[in-house]
């Protein structure tokens, strides 16, 4: 049997397989409850235990630590294959992976002897700590984002963490993470109080049900409506010393040992999306073949517009495809085929081009589809919402080419993170 993950990862190892058939046990429940979770708005309470008996909310911790030993193939499978079914869990469940990177990273950069023998311990506690609790099903909620901008990056922190007796204060709002009052803990980014600069950014593990930290108001969202969006605020919120990583400029050597898309996995996120697409393509071309005209008995796929649209929808999902399969290949190869920039470059092109072509396909299926299938709760109308999300996440298309174009002309290379006073 072909798994859904394996019409994007065409060349599974055994052991890929073997983790995709978890994924692909799950997506019958994913799919029945999408539409009620949408309409309500509201993840799913009962996808995390779900997640966490499959074993997935380890899915790329290494297996030393009590994971399944995934890596960024098995997590875009994974994501690519829950779009097909919700994709609001999908991209719940990516961005609780993203967490995992907080853990590796900081493991790969005292490999590279970036951490000093006296601060290599604090990093490594820390590291191995996130990576345990993923493995052992603990649901972390990654809060980055902040309403905050700035012209010269793609995320701004302005929560700061200031010392008392123990540990930290956090004060600050967090605009947007995915599983908001649903995750056990917070992995919450930082800046250190009285810091300026990238490398004054810190990490910080919060309890959900911690005093000082609340839920802010759910947003009636476009799309991606059931993925728990709608962020946190910090009040005072007391972390203890030993459940933070405050080394200066700690963040900073991380990100420095990432592959390619942000902190080594944005392409995950890309995968939902065209997840969602293929499943839209798959309703649209199913509906348009088994559904005739009433005068002639011929499917209505046949008719000449239907047959553009549909070529149309094929030609932009293929696009997709082969723009995350490249950027998938640049950041596993071994040896790397290209220098880290040049990686960098290809996914700010990739991940707008990626995300246009998805909601194309939304848009085409309407079309085709016409009126029938303009409804709130059908396939074709979920997914050309949720399809809409993805060309705004993290960075549009038209930054995404302008960077490019700046490394390209000028050598510039794009700040992933900056910090800035609240």
């Amino acid at each position: 049997m072909r798994l859904t993950g394996e019409r994007l990862i065409e060349t599974m190892t055994e052991a890929e397989r073997s983790r995709a058939e978890r994924v692909e046990s799950i997506l019958p429940q994913l799919r029945d409850s999408a539409i009620a979770a949408d309409a309500a708005a509201e993840f799913p309470s009962a996808h995390v235990s779900l997640l966490s008996e499959a074993g997935l909310l380890g899915l790329v911790v290494p297996d030393r630590f009590g994971g399944l030993g995934g890596g960024l193939r098995d997590l875009a499978a994974a994501t690519y294959a829950m779009g097909t079914a919700c994709p609001s869990t999908a991209l719940a469940f990516f961005f609780h992976n993203t967490s995992a990177s907080r853990g590796l990273l900081p493991l790969e950069a005292i490999d590279a002897g970036l951490f000093t023998a006296e601060e290599t311990p604090a990093v490594r506690a820390f590291a191995e700590k996130v990576l345990a609790r993923m493995a052992q099903g603990t649901w972390m909620a990654n809060f980055a984002s902040e309403e905050a901008k700035t012209s010269g990056a793609n995320i701004a922190i302005a929560t700061t963490a200031r010392r008392t007796e123990g540990g930290w204060l956090l004060d600050g709002t967090k605009s947007f993470g995915c599983a908001t009052g649903v995750a056990d803990t917070y992995l919450v980014t930082a800046r250190l109080d009285g810091t300026d600069d990238a490398d004054g950014l810190a990490l910080f593990l919060v309890p959900r049900d911690a005093d000082g930290v609340k839920s802010r108001d759910p947003w009636n969202g476009l799309g991606m409506r059931a993925s728990a969006n709608h962020g946190i605020t910090l009040t005072e919120a007391f972390v203890p010393s030993e459940e933070a990583l405050t080394i200066p400029g700690a963040f900073v050597r991380m990100l420095q040992v990432s592959r390619g898309s942000f902190v080594g996995n944005q392409l995950a996120i890309s995968a939902v999306y065209l997840g969602a697409a293929h499943n839209v393509y798959d309703v649209a071309v199913d509906r348009l073949t088994r559904k005739t005209f009433a005068d002639s008995g011929r499917p209505i796929a046949s008719s000449p517009m239907h047959q553009v649209i549909i070529g149309r929808m094929a030609e932009r999902l293929e696009t997709a495809y082969l723009w995350i399969r490249r950027q998938l290949e640049l950041e596993t190869s071994q040896p790397p085929l290209l220098p880290k920039p040049e990686v960098y470059r290809q996914w700010r092109i990739a991940k707008g081009d990626i995300a246009e072509a998805c909601f194309q396909v939304a848009v085409d299926a309407f079309k085709a589809c016409g009126t029938s299938a303009a409804t709130m709760d059908g396939v074709i109308g979920r997914g050309l919402r949720d399809l809409a999300m993805g060309l705004v996440m993290t960075f549009p298309a038209e930054r995404g080419r302008l960077e490019a174009a700046q490394m390209i002309t000028m050598a510039k290379e794009n700040e992933l993170f900056a910090s800035v006073p609240s």
